[in-house]
């Protein structure tokens, strides 16, 4: 057949496959590389739930790019890795969120976080109670440091509280979540330690001041 027609003959299916991509948007790239630094859990372990949705539709025809932290509003949330808060802003569906800056090209990004008063869902929180003290463009943070607050501002208005925390190279997402689960593994595992050498020092003073029932 003449190359002429073998473009006629597959026209259809290549419009087809346009229009289909247009509908049905491309997974978010996952990188390959890892960062070249040990994440910290980005929450309070002991507070939350959290699973893999990354690449999960969402509303817009929008691809997930990162993974909901879930937890009670207010629960702290820490910079991830050391390195250089880059924006501290707030959009419509973000919320109010933060970016910091790492080595190598990585950023995290932590969205929605609480713009809420205390005992209301007014959506109009004093940025004090959005971003921890002396968070701001420019600073400094060290991996495990408070920046904030979790929350359910921007479009995740009305739903649970969590935190859309993302991870970026070069300004493309990548699956965060075996990060993720390797660090809570290993930030439950050291705050269990400390609960039990706690517990261990706490001892012989109970021991000591026990009280004879007899």
């Amino acid at each position: 057949m003449h190359p002429s027609g073998l473009a006629r003959l597959f026209a259809p299916f290549v419009a087809a496959a346009i229009a289909v991509g247009g509908l049905f948007p491309a997974l978010p790239v996952e990188a390959k590389a890892e960062p070249p630094f040990e994440l910290i859990f980005p929450q309070e372990t002991s507070k939350t739930d959290f699973s893999s949705t990354f690449g999960a539709s969402r509303s817009g025809g929008r691809r997930h790019k990162g993974n909901d932290l879930m937890a009670p509003r207010m629960t702290e949330v820490y910079a991830a890795a050391a390195g250089t808060v880059i924006e501290v802003s707030t959009n419509r569906l973000s919320g109010r969120f933060m970016r910091i800056e790492h080595t190598g090209g990585w950023t995290t990004h932590y969205l929605h976080l609480n713009n809420d008063t205390p005992g209301t869902d007014d959506g109009d929180a004093d940025w004090s109670l959005t971003a921890a003290p002396g968070i701001e463009a420019g600073k400094h943070v060290e991996a495990g440091e408070l920046i904030g607050w979790v929350g359910d501002s921007g479009n995740a208005e009305g739903s649970a509280p969590h935190t859309h925390f993302e991870l970026q190279l070069d300004g493309v997402a990548v699956n965060p979540f075996t990060l993720l689960r390797a660090a809570f593994e290993r930030d439950r595992r050291r705050e269990e330690r400390l609960a039990d050498r706690i517990a261990d020092s706490l001892s012989p003073y109970q021991d000591d001041h026990a009280v004879d029932m007899d």
